[in-house]
C-alpha cells in the first residue's frame, strides 16, 4: 500500500524558496543581468584607445580589426587582415598605430580574448620607457572587458555592418559559379583582389565615419555635436585634453619589425602583389571595385603564375 502524498501548491513552494534563499531568486531575475548604460568618462584624445576584431566576414576569409578613440569616438584604425586572432597581429597593428601618431595613449581596452595579451606586454614596456612618471597602479597600461563592456568600439561596428559589411557579402556571393576556391591559382588571386579592394573600401569608411557630425547630445559627457575629426582637432574647445605619450619611434619600429612587420598582415607576398599591380596596369583597369571585381578577376586569371 502507498501513502497518499501531499500536495503543495506552485505558491506555497515558492514562498519557502524565498525564505530559504532570497538571494537566488534576485539573481536569477530576468533584469537581473542586463547590462546598465552608464556615461562614458575620458580626459581627452588619446586617453583610451578601443581595440576589438570584427568577425563578419571572415567566414568568407577576410577579418577585419580596428582601434578606436574613445574620448572623440574616432576610428585611428580599420585594416583587414588574414587572422585577426593571431597575438603578433594584433601587436604589430597596436605598434603601427604608435609609429603612425608618434605616440601611445594611457590606456588601451580590449575584450579578454587570448590575441590581445601581447599588446598587453607591449603596453607596459613601452609605458614603463617613455612614460615612467605615469603610475601603473594608478592608471592601468591596458584594461580587459568582456565585450559587452567595451562598448566604444562594439557601437562601431554595428554602424560599419549596416552601413557596409551586409553589402559585402552579397558582392562575394555573386562569385559562387565564378570562384573555385580548392585552385591555388585561384585563391591566390581572389586573397589579392578582395584584400585590396576592402581595406580601399575601409580607408573610405573610417573617412566618412570621422568626417560625421554626431548628434547633440546634452546627457553626453564627450563631445557630441560635431565629427570626431573637428573635436580631436579642437579638443580644448571640447574641454579635452591631449594624453598621448611621447615615445621614440625608432624604438618602436624596431619592435614592430622584429615581431614580424609588415608581413603579418600581407595576404600573399611583395613579389606577388607587384606582378598582380603590372598586370591590372597593362590590362589597363583604372579601379577595382566591388562591383567589377568578379569581372576583374576572370580577366587577370590567365595572366597569373600558375
Amino acid at each position: 500500500m502507498f501513502e497518499k502524498g501531499v500536495h503543495l501548491t506552485r505558491r506555497c513552494v515558492e514562498t519557502e524558496m524565498r525564505l530559504q534563499e532570497p538571494d537566488g531568486f534576485r539573481s536569477r531575475e530576468p533584469s537581473a543581468k542586463k547590462i546598465r548604460r552608464t556615461t562614458l568618462v575620458c580626459l581627452g584624445p588619446h586617453h583610451e584607445w578601443s581595440g576589438d576584431g570584427h568577425d563578419k566576414l571572415a567566414q568568407i576569409g577576410f577579418p577585419i580589426w580596428g582601434i578606436r578613440d574613445k574620448w572623440s569616438g574616432k576610428w585611428l584604425g580599420l585594416w583587414v587582415v588574414p587572422n585577426n586572432r593571431l597575438k603578433l597581429v594584433i601587436a604589430y597593428l597596436y605598434l603601427r598605430l604608435i609609429i603612425e601618431l608618434e605616440g601611445m595613449p594611457i590606456q588601451t581596452t580590449t575584450d579578454c580574448g587570448s590575441e590581445t595579451t601581447t599588446v598587453y606586454g607591449l603596453a607596459t614596456a613601452l609605458r614603463e620607457l617613455f612614460s615612467p612618471d605615469l603610475s601603473v597602479d594608478e592608471l592601468s597600461v591596458h584594461v580587459f572587458l568582456r565585450s559587452i563592456h567595451n562598448i566604444t568600439i562594439e557601437r562601431g561596428w554595428l554602424q560599419l555592418r549596416l552601413q557596409w559589411g551586409d553589402n559585402v557579402k552579397v558582392f562575394w556571393e555573386a562569385g559562387d559559379d565564378i570562384y573555385n576556391p580548392t585552385d591555388a591559382r585561384q585563391y591566390e588571386l581572389v586573397q589579392w583582389l578582395w584584400s585590396t579592394v576592402i581595406q580601399r573600401e575601409l580607408d573610405q569608411l573610417r573617412h566618412n565615419f570621422n568626417n560625421h557630425r554626431v548628434r547633440k547630445d546634452r546627457n553626453k559627457n564627450l563631445p557630441s555635436g560635431t565629427s570626431p575629426n573637428i573635436s580631436m582637432a579642437l579638443y580644448p574647445s571640447y574641454g579635452g585634453e591631449n594624453c598621448l605619450q611621447a615615445v621614440d619611434v625608432n624604438v618602436v619600429r624596431a619592435l614592430a619589425e622584429e615581431i614580424g612587420g609588415e608581413d603579418l598582415i600581407r595576404f600573399v607576398s611583395a613579389e606577388y602583389a607587384a606582378h598582380a599591380e603590372g598586370v591590372l596596369a597593362q590590362l589597363g583597369v583604372v579601379t577595382v571595385t566591388l562591383e567589377n571585381i568578379w569581372t576583374v578577376f576572370t580577366t587577370m586569371l590567365p595572366h597569373m603564375p600558375a
